[in-house]
């Protein structure tokens, strides 16, 4: 069982938490930053990082570290799935139930002891699926 830090929720972190509770997008760090400066000015770009960090190691958002692409954040701590554009970088969730039985099977065929399991789809976003990049999809 892994044992997650207690940290003290300080203004700066309540602040991050509930700028993340306004957005779906799955912000990267940078983008956080940029949203907590409106409300924080002074707010250094290396203190949001680090209280990111924090957060996600104690539990109290996710980090998600998709595709090789940038680390992205996210308010909502449940299970849940999600998909990334593989033109843009956008992720989105997507909503499918969250198969239990699978972290039971891969732990009887691995004799692991699976704490939880991570499916990322990829695809092409509604956005960037312009004619020319149908034959990519098709």
């Amino acid at each position: 069982m892994q044992l997650t830090p207690q940290i003290r929720l300080t203004t700066q972190r309540q602040i991050i938490l509930e700028e993340l509770e306004k957005v779906t997008s799955h912000p990267t760090a940078n983008e956080v930053y940029d949203m907590v400066r409106k409300r924080l000015p002074r707010i250094g770009l290396g203190t949001v990082y680090r209280n990111l960090e924090l957060m996600a190691d104690a539990g109290i958002i996710l980090k998600l570290e998709v595709g090789g692409t940038q680390k992205r954040f996210d308010a909502v701590t449940t299970p849940h799935y999600h998909i990334r554009c593989i033109s843009c970088g956008k992720v989105d969730d997507i909503e499918l139930p969250v198969i239990e039985d699978i972290n039971k099977t891969a732990a009887a065929i691995s004799h692991y002891q699976v704490l939880g399991h991570h499916i990322e789809f990829s695809g092409v976003c509604s956005s960037c699926n312009c004619p020319e990049q149908n034959t990519l999809v098709n």
